[in-house]
């Protein structure tokens, strides 16, 4: 498999990190998102994906999966052990609910391209920039926090003692959090997860710095 990637995606941080869970080898391909322009803007990059982000997973028959969480449940659904999704249906839809509050609520209003929208195009300040980040981080992991904290399926991870696809998602966007400078005092559990989640090596190999693209 060839994941194409960028260092700092947080979409593509989730991707490597179940494929670490899973113990699958892969071909890394860095995506530079910002350098000539964005190599994720060329016509190559763009018949490989229409929508020109990363990450791309590209099977050895050819075949291309783009979507983090599509990928990640394809790599579950190719290797069941170690799982990343629990046996019951209600399970389930609870490690996705946590998922997709990251993925679809928090993310998308905060990546690259709509900074970059925000502070080009309709012309806001850094420092406006910065509040929106903000804004987005606190009310989704407040959200986050309180369901951890009232839930009976919250263990020494998101969903009891194994990582899952929720915690795919959730340790990325704590990198990003952190690189605005967002104080998390406030969120316990969200904290303790993230401490034993980088405790395993499949954590922590995926973290952005121990990338061959970094660029600290």
């Amino acid at each position: 498999m060839k994941l194409y990637t960028y260092w700092r995606s947080t979409a593509a941080y989730r991707v490597r990190i179940a494929l670490n869970l899973k113990g699958i080898d892969y071909i890394d391909a860095p995506v530079h998102l910002v350098k000539s322009g964005g190599e994720h803007l060329t016509a190559d990059y763009e018949n490989l994906n229409p929508q020109k982000l990363v990450p791309v997973l590209e099977l050895d028959t050819g075949q291309v999966i783009t979507q983090s969480i599509a990928i990640i449940e394809y790599l579950d659904e190719l290797q069941p052990v170690p799982a990343l999704m629990p046996a019951s249906a209600v399970e389930r839809a609870h490690v996705r609910m946590l998922s997709q509050l990251v993925a679809c609520d928090i993310h998308p209003i905060n990546n690259l391209r709509v900074l970059k929208y925000l502070t080009g195009e309709l012309g806001i300040k850094q420092n406006q920039k910065s509040d929106w980040y903000a804004h987005w981080i606190v009310e989704g992991f407040t959200a986050f926090e309180k369901i951890l904290a009232g839930s009976e399926y919250t263990g020494k991870f998101c969903f009891s003692h194994k990582p899952s696809l929720a915690d795919c998602c959730l340790i990325p966007q704590i990198y990003n959090a952190n690189r605005f400078s967002i104080p998390l005092d406030r969120f316990p559990n969200i904290l303790r997860i993230e401490q034993n989640c980088l405790a395993l090596p499949a954590f922590d190999k995926a973290r952005p710095e121990s990338q061959k693209d970094t660029e600290l």
